[in-house]
């Protein structure tokens, strides 16, 4: 990871100073670099050392930054990883076109790279993660919204990059297709653990340890999955009271509504639906070979059901 982060300063350089700033800025404000994690350390299980790893694993870092910067414009946020965002910083136009510098910069590299199937894994994915960000834009608010069309999302938005970064892995190490197909479900299935335990910790979390605002994704008219459970768990005056504040994007009566995702067990029914999504990613991984960095990746889904922040 310390090649990882030295090539991601490295390709950040711009003729434009603000490029930069801004860049550096979201880059260098932490985070759990987890793809590029998972692409070193699916090389690693694979026994893969190819040149271009660490590269490849900037690209899925670059392209991940990016879509943060246009979310928190999309989603007007003023704070991620306990500091201010990027556009609340900098101002919005700055954030769109410094992302856009980011997505230019990693297909640069892509091409670097003069393999097309790399090229293929990596714009598919980009593309399908911007569909993700149009339909979360067009579920807005829609309180009607179904497990099924919840899933869909996430697997599109969150979930996707992760299987690229994965699949990237048994690219670059020649592996068999049903390797590679493993490392795909793996990163699927981690992805999706990872982005509904997030949005259990939206009313089960803590801001200090979470960088950002408790109840942002009800402030923002998300039908998360404790919504949608908490609606089909709970009375009918709690589900209207729920389905209203999705409807309305208001959070005066979070405290009830947090109350309710509790209670009524949806924030744990959530729980268990990312537990099968990370089992999924447990058994993914044991078709890998037998060796420190696979027992790294179990180990890495199993304590993903304990994240808090």
């Amino acid at each position: 990871m310390r090649e990882v982060d030295a090539t991601i300063l490295r390709r950040l350089t711009s003729d434009v100073p603000l490029v930069g700033q801004v860049a550096t800025y979201i880059i260098s404000a932490g985070g759990k670099r987890l793809r590029p994690v998972l692409l070193t350390l699916m090389c690693n299980a694979l026994g893969c050392t190819h040149p271009l790893r660490h590269s490849m694993a900037a690209v899925v870092e670059f392209i991940h930054t990016a879509t943060l910067l246009h979310d928190d414009v999309v989603d007007e946020s003023t704070l991620r990883r306990g500091r201010a965002t990027a556009n609340e910083t900098f101002g919005n136009p700055a954030s769109v076109l410094v992302g856009d510098f980011l997505y230019s910069r990693a297909f640069q590299m892509m091409v670097e790279t003069g393999n097309m199937r790399i090229m293929q894994v990596l714009a598919d994915a980009t593309n399908i993660i911007a569909e993700g960000e149009v339909l979360q834009l067009m579920n807005m608010h829609d309180a009607s919204l179904d497990e099924a069309a919840y899933l869909r999302v996430i697997r599109s938005k969150t979930a996707k990059l992760f299987e690229a970064s994965c699949r990237l892995a048994a690219i670059l190490a020649d592996a068999p297709p049903e390797i590679e197909d493993a490392c795909s479900e793996y990163g699927q299935s981690l992805g999706t653990a990872f982005q509904v335990i997030d949005d259990v910790l939206d009313y089960d979390g803590d801001t200090a340890e979470m960088g950002k605002n408790l109840g942002d994704d009800l402030r923002e008219g998300k039908a998360t999955l404790p919504l949608i459970l908490a609606m089909k768990l709970g009375s009918p005056d709690e589900a209207g009271l729920v389905r209203r504040a999705i409807e309305t994007g208001s959070t005066d009566e979070l405290p009830r509504i947090i109350d309710i995702v509790r209670r009524t067990g949806a924030l744990e029914r959530t729980r268990v639906a990312a537990a099968t999504q990370a089992e999924r990613a447990v058994d993914a991984a044991r078709a890998l070979p037998a060796n420190e960095y696979s027992n790294s990746l179990i180990e890495l889904a199993a304590q993903l059901l304990q994240r808090r922040s």
